[in-house]
């Protein structure tokens, strides 16, 4: 069976400050990222107009979701009320809210907290 798929994403970023629990279980200092976010879009056929997703749809869904993260303080939101707000943590409640949004072809985002340091978030996507 051929597992050929195309692939596209969008790209968007927020700058927001947090927390996390450090092995010990004690906090570290509180400090602020300028995070960048990469969903990745993937489908074995493309739509009735030869997409994966449209780009200004997708975009505008990105766009939407991290709005509400920009210069926040993560830790303060109730979606990380339970679990420290790692890069990990971010990068499912935004693939997790753009499913939401009915973005079917979604499958992974990428959260850059800082250069060299990235966490992904995937799900399987029905070919």
């Amino acid at each position: 069976m051929d597992s050929a798929m195309y692939s596209v994403s969008v790209d968007a970023g927020f700058s927001a400050i947090h927390r996390v629990r450090l092995a010990d279980g004690s906090w570290e200092p509180r400090h602020g990222h300028d995070w960048r976010v990469t969903a990745r879009f993937a489908s074995a056929a493309l739509d009735d107009r030869d997409m994966v997703v449209d780009f200004c749809a997708a975009r505008s869904a990105l766009d939407a979701v991290l709005g509400p993260l920009h210069h926040a303080d993560l830790n303060a939101l109730p979606a990380f009320a339970a679990a420290s707000p790692t890069a990990e943590r971010v990068a499912r409640y935004v693939l997790e809210r753009l499913r939401q949004a009915g973005l079917p072809t979604l499958c992974s985002v990428e959260v850059v907290e800082s250069p060299g340091c990235a966490a992904r978030y995937q799900v399987d996507v029905q070919p």
